[in-house]
């Protein structure tokens, strides 16, 4: 599993959105990138901080900001959440869970005493060079994105 820290190149990924587009990482290059890793479609705090982010999506656009989602979930899973909540950016499915484990966001969990394998939610802030300008691994999911605002200010 990798460990990446601030200033490291983001892993780049090829992948395709729950609509079935291209999204190719390293073609964002010249643009910030939200890259948010959250565990599963429509559980409470996954909605939250999806919502969150689709509440302030303007402001995160006017900011700059390209967001992404993704997480171990299908496809059809991700059209539906997104078409649920009416979520403006793509959402990746990642079922072979490859760019989970390149962004090290793929590991041990525990829950009423029980280890699991799971998504660490994790958020990175990739700068216009391609490489990780913040790391936010206590993701605050009901105001995600006053918290990526306010990290990513100064």
């Amino acid at each position: 599993m990798t460990h990446l820290k601030v200033g490291d190149p983001a892993p780049v990924f090829s992948a395709k959105d729950h609509n079935g587009n291209p999204v190719h990482l390293g073609s964002l290059k010249g643009q910030k990138v939200i890259l948010f890793f959250y565990p599963k479609d429509n559980t409470p705090g996954c909605t939250a901080e999806a919502c969150s982010l689709r509440d302030n999506y303007t402001e995160l656009i006017n900011r700059g900001f390209t967001l992404i989602g993704i997480s171990p979930d299908s496809e059809k899973s991700h059209r539906n959440f997104s078409s649920k909540f009416s979520l403006p950016f793509p959402l990746i499915p990642d079922q072979e869970k490859k760019i989970l484990q390149d962004y090290g966001v793929w590991g041990e969990k525990k829950m009423y005493g029980k280890s699991y394998m799971g998504v660490l939610r994790t958020t990175f802030i990739i700068g216009e060079k391609g490489k990780i300008e913040r790391i936010i691994e206590k993701v605050r999911t009901g105001d995600h994105a006053q918290q990526i605002l306010e990290e990513s200010s100064g």
